[in-house]
């Protein structure tokens, strides 16, 4: 059968630096082929290559059989090609049904139409979100459905989804498999890249792994298992490093009392939540989508102001606190690694060196009015060194950088500011398999080095891995608090939603 896309010898450079080499890609009509990688492995520029986002350096794009160039992402789409990105890439001063509808020129305008239109388009896929809702008050998981709803509406061929289960919650996830069956049927081509191997290998018809930028091993699916995949992604196997059995295992004792919150509120989103944070310990927070629990932390952090009458009360050590700015909890050893790194974690146009020199002057780590251009490089190669960060050097923008070693960069910005208490919100979204192994290996060394942690998640095997105290967040509360060794999913999960 012939593809549907093909790439031929492809290869991206940047700054002479190959991001794809040499690799050739093909995608058959009406399957599911999942590409699999570590962050940095190349997968998005080889998908932008077919999505028209990038041009490749040398090698050739192929669609049905006859050769082309694709010059921008709407030469793509005209040609049945259509890209859900990682990071959202939807107008956030617009509506929902805006958004979905932004290419229609005769319809956008018929504000009333497009909302019934939407409404109904909507429903169809089983997504609920309000087509009148703003993107920008949206969640992260409603933001990516409207991604997937936009891509579905232009009727593509092929489909590209990065990373589209990162922000959805479990029944959001059994509403997209069932999607991407549908499209399957009627069908359309999809690529889908993710980090999680169980999901590609439970819908994906071929896979492919990518490292390094180069083509390892394409196959049928049944030819893989969780452990093959991983040691063709990392060139080694991981059993035992991520997400072992946490039944029997030490749990650290509790230090100090490090943060105390008391019937916190936040309008409906928190509502008299309490709960305490220990030094030396991982407090593991977990929660659906819209249970409160970020909402709580960036309150603790200064993001959000809880309410201004019966608010509760927060102290961190033995002094009630109340900040207005996130700057404030920060001079008292307090930060918060956001769950929204392109929105929230760094300035995407600025160097690796100068967001982690930024979060040093914001820490007071360094006072000096003039900026000494060979300490803030030295202080981020540090950093890189420390966290394994994969860039050109320190001076590379960190939106040239995978999403995985952004998140690094974020979670450097944090550390280097010394603090006594890290709010970890989805620390591994959208990280690959040795990243993780990775990211978990430092949440553990600072509770091991006597810092307060707390980690929110919501994929209960890495809640379970990390956590000496485990917090059941639902409705904007605190529900259940379970000893990390003693807890199992099935208990969490009850808690979570019963």
């Amino acid at each position: 059968m012939r593809p549907i896309v093909e790439l031929r010898n492809a290869t991206k450079q940047y700054r002479g630096i190959p991001a794809v080499k040499e690799v050739s890609f093909s995608l058959r009509r009406g399957e599911v082929h999942a590409l699999l990688g570590e962050n940095g492995a190349g997968k998005s520029t080889l998908t932008k290559m077919i999505a028209g986002v990038v041009e490749p350096t040398s090698g050739e794009v192929w669609i049905d059989g006859a050769k082309v160039e694709l010059a921008s992402p709407s030469d793509a789409l005209r040609r049945g090609i259509a890209m859900v990105y990682q990071e959202t890439s939807l107008v956030p001063s617009l509506t929902v049904a805006q958004n979905i509808y932004l290419t229609d020129a005769k319809r956008f305008h018929r504000l009333r139409g497009i909302y019934i239109a939407g409404q109904q388009f909507l429903q169809s896929l089983n997504f609920h979100v309000d087509p009148t809702a703003m993107v920008s008050g949206l969640g992260a998981g409603q933001k990516q459905m409207v991604e997937i709803a936009r891509a579905v509406h232009h009727n593509a061929q092929v489909i590209i989804f990065d990373e589209p289960t990162a922000t959805l919650t479990p029944e959001e996830k059994h509403q997209f498999f069932a999607l991407v069956e549908r499209l399957k049927q009627r069908n359309v081509s999809i690529i889908f890249i993710s980090h999680a191997l169980e999901e590609a290998l439970a819908i994906a018809d071929r896979i492919t792994v990518m490292r390094d930028g180069e083509h390892v091993v394409t196959d049928d699916v049944e030819k893989f298992d969780r452990e093959k995949i991983v040691r063709a992604m990392v060139g080694r196997t991981l059993t035992g490093e991520l997400y072992g059995s946490s039944r029997n295992r030490a749990v650290r004792e509790a230090g100090e009392k490090v943060l105390s919150v008391q019937n916190l509120s936040m309008g409906s989103l928190v509502r008299n939540t309490s709960f305490s944070i220990f030094a030396g310990q991982i407090t593991g927070v977990f929660g659906l989508i819209g249970s409160g629990r970020t909402e709580a932390a960036k309150v603790v952090a200064g993001v959000l102001k809880r309410d201004m009458f019966h608010g509760g009360q927060i102290r961190l050590g033995d002094r009630p606190v109340r900040y207005r700015v996130p700057r404030s909890a920060v001079g008292d050893g307090i930060v918060y690694v956001t769950e929204d790194r392109k929105v929230e974690g760094f300035f995407e146009t600025m160097s690796i060196a100068e967001n982690i020199h930024i979060a040093a002057l914001a820490g007071g780590r360094t006072k000096s009015a003039t900026v000494s251009m060979s300490e803030m490089r030295a202080l981020a190669s540090e950093w890189i060194e420390a966290l394994n960060v994969k860039a050109i050097n320190a001076d590379a923008r960190v939106i040239e950088l995978s999403g995985g070693n952004q998140q690094k960069v974020v979670v450097a910005k944090a550390l280097v500011q010394k603090p006594r208490l890290v709010i970890f919100d989805e620390p591994t979204r959208g990280v690959d398999v040795g990243a993780i192994a990775e990211i978990h290996h430092l949440i553990n060394r600072l509770a091991d080095e006597g810092i307060a942690v707390m980690v929110i998640s919501s994929y209960l095997p890495e809640v379970l891995q990390l956590s000496d105290r485990i917090l059941v967040c639902r409705q904007g509360r605190i529900v259940e608090e379970f000893e990390g060794n003693r807890a199992d999913e099935e208990t969490i999960m009850y808690a979570a939603v019963h």
